[in-house]
This record gives C-alpha cells, sequence and structure tokens, in this order.
C-alpha cells in the first residue's frame, strides 16, 4: 500500500489541485479505455486465421477509426483547458506575498503591510526538531490565512528557479527580470512542502519551500509580531 501511495498525487489543499486530480483520473480513464481496446485488437489479429486477400479498403471503417479519436481529444482538451483558466485567474486578491529565487535559497516580501522581508533557507539536519523533515524543513516559513486569495509574485536574481507546492496545484518559474504571477487559495490549515522544480546549480536540491496555513486572526497577530 505504503508503494502505491508513492505513486499518487499528495492531498489537495486547493480548488485548483482537486481539478488538476480530477482531470488526471479523467485522462487516465480515456488512455486505459484506448490501451484495453488496441490490445484486444491486437490479440485478436494474432490468434485468428481469418484472412481476406480481396479487401482493399473500408470508407466507413476508414471513416469510424478518424472521428472517434478526434472526439476523444475534444474531452481531453476541453477540461484542460478549462484548468488552464482557471491556473491563470487572479480574483480580488486580499494578501500580495514575492518570492524571489537565490542560489540556493528563497526570500519572500509581504508588500501589503509594512515591509517584511525574511530569507528562508534549509534547515541543516543538526538542526533539526523531532517531528521536523530533513531536506524539506525551513528556518522560516512563508506564512499565509486559509480561505484567503493570495497573489504569488516569483521572481529571480540570478538564474531560472521555480517555485512549487504539489499539494496546492501551483507551479510558477521565477525568471531573471521578469515577474510571474499566481494565485493560490488553499481551503485548510497546515505545513505544506515543495522543492525548485527547476535544475538551477549544484545545490539545486536544498533550495526547499514551506507553507504555513494559518487563520486570519492568527495571520494578523504574526504580522503585529514580527
Amino acid at each position: 500500500m505504503s508503494t502505491w501511495l508513492k505513486l499518487s498525487f499528495q492531498d489537495a489543499v486547493s480548488p485548483i489541485m482537486e481539478q488538476l486530480i480530477m482531470f488526471h483520473d479523467h485522462a487516465m480513464m480515456i488512455i486505459i479505455m484506448i490501451t484495453t481496446m488496441v490490445l484486444y485488437m491486437m490479440l485478436s489479429m494474432m490468434m485468428n486465421k481469418f484472412t481476406n486477400r480481396f479487401l482493399l479498403e473500408g470508407q466507413l471503417i476508414e471513416l469510424i477509426w478518424t472521428i472517434i479519436p478526434a472526439v476523444m481529444l475534444i474531452f481531453i482538451a476541453l477540461p484542460s483547458l478549462k484548468i488552464l483558466y482557471l491556473l491563470e485567474e487572479v480574483n480580488n486578491p486580499m494578501v500580495t506575498v514575492k518570492a524571489i529565487g537565490h542560489q540556493w535559497y528563497w526570500s519572500y516580501e509581504y508588500s501589503d503591510f509594512k515591509k517584511i522581508e525574511f530569507d528562508s533557507y534549509m534547515k541543516p539536519t543538526a538542526d533539526l526538531n523531532i517531528n521536523e523533515f530533513r531536506l524539506l524543513d525551513t528556518d522560516n516559513r512563508m506564512v499565509i490565512p486559509f480561505n484567503t486569495q493570495i497573489r504569488m509574485l516569483v521572481t529571480s536574481t540570478d538564474v531560472i528557479h521555480s517555485w512549487t507546492i504539489p499539494a496546492i496545484g501551483t507551479k510558477i518559474d521565477a525568471c531573471p527580470g521578469r515577474i510571474n504571477q499566481s494565485n493560490i487559495l488553499i481551503n485548510r490549515p497546515g505545513l505544506f512542502f515543495g522543492q525548485c522544480s527547476e535544475i538551477c546549480g549544484s545545490y539545486h536540491s536544498f533550495m526547499p519551500i514551506v507553507v504555513e496555513s494559518i487563520n486570519m486572526m492568527s495571520f494578523m497577530n504574526w504580522l503585529k509580531n514580527y
């Protein structure tokens, strides 16, 4: 069971990730049906001895095997386009957080309130507490409220990075000289882990991301006490 869980997605904590998982399952069902049908036809042709040396064309079957794949592609394309538009939609964000990629750590800015800036480095193994994850936890976590529209602005100071949290369904490229934006809506509290998913140098795998989702009152207290 544990091996199977390693092959599956993380539990979704945002509406976008829920849509992505549903689309994955939808596409996989279509692929399984196609694979099953093709395998059956291949085995059937290899196992029987039926031949027709006068068969030169079959317009009806050619029409069928042209239309059916086109219809299947439409069934895959329509939900895919819907999710692509949802990923780019930014609906009246209440909080804006800017993430800046460096070699090899992240820094965060909360410019909506007072000037809050901090760097986020991977925690060394010797400094980890008993309930923290090796190579995934950071000394400073990005704190945001749940059930709140968050706008993420992502850029880089040196090379291309990628700010990625699988459970949220967010993957934003951090390009030098360019600011990319995306929308985040987390629907429950918790800690959510990610890593830079762009090969950005020798310490690429040592710049993790940790997002801490808390309620709005705790978030306001965190801002006051920072």
